[in-house]
């Protein structure tokens, strides 16, 4: 029988609770790097062992970068994994389905350059999420403690849903910027082609062919040619 005195699954009642808080706070975040933010600051509260964080992201399999550091350790190491090209984010950035985890940086041997550095440093202990693989995108959540074998399987399986809500908030996030963009976008190209009607009395269809043709001749994005005409019009107007 349960003792209805103190209620069954207490921890887990309350791991809950605090899951969708995070959810709610992930999914009211502004732009993708608040998410990224929220969900480093979570893990933080919430996983046993973490002391920092940080999340690194792979751009079209080329571009490296390090975002929503906590402090100065995971700036350092992250400073580390971009210099030597090794690092527990990096194999989970490879493999999106496998949670790295390092129990003591001093006698790990997966990254022979990286491992003695990171050690001197002071993060012992590393554990790295995958957040998710989309439009050749990849995001990893890192977590770092700088005393040895802080990080257990509950560490990994409260990372792992910390993980799993903002890889969709941030997936979100990004889908909500784009769409932004892409009618700020067309604003602009709205408004220069509604300038070029103007000055030379053209229909709009040769005014965006006049456009998509300096464009190309120009190497320039289609945007960028759009507001030098909308500023060299202002600039003109205040003369």
């Amino acid at each position: 029988m349960t003792d209805s005195g103190s209620p069954p699954n207490s921890t887990h009642d309350q791991l809950a609770r605090d899951l969708s808080e995070l959810a709610r706070d992930l999914h009211r975040a502004d732009a993708p790097d608040d998410v990224l933010r929220e969900a480093v600051q979570a893990a933080l509260e919430l996983v046993p062992g973490a002391q920092d964080g940080s999340v690194t992201t792979i751009v079209v399999g080329k571009l490296l970068s390090h975002k929503a550091e906590s402090g100065t350790l995971p700036m350092r190491v992250d400073a580390l994994v971009s210099e030597l090209g090794e690092g527990p984010c990096l194999d989970a950035l490879r493999d999106q389905k496998a949670v790295v985890r390092v129990d003591d940086m001093r006698t790990e041997s997966r990254w022979p350059r990286l491992a003695p550095r990171a050690a001197e440093l002071g993060a012992l202990s590393v554990l790295t999420f995958p957040l998710f693989s989309k439009d050749d995108n990849l995001c990893s959540l890192n977590l770092y403690a700088d005393t040895a074998n802080a990080f257990s399987a509950e560490s990994e399986q409260i990372g792992c849903l910390i993980a799993v809500h903002a890889a969709v908030a941030y997936a979100g996030a990004q889908r909500t910027e784009n769409l932004l963009a892409a009618l700020e976008t067309r604003d602009q190209i709205g408004q220069a082609v509604g300038l070029l009607m103007e000055r030379y009395s053209i229909t709009s269809e040769r005014a965006f062919s006049t456009l998509v043709r300096f464009s190309r001749q120009t190497n320039r994005k289609l945007r960028d040619v759009a507001l030098e005409l909308i500023s060299d019009a202002e600039a003109g107007a205040h003369r």
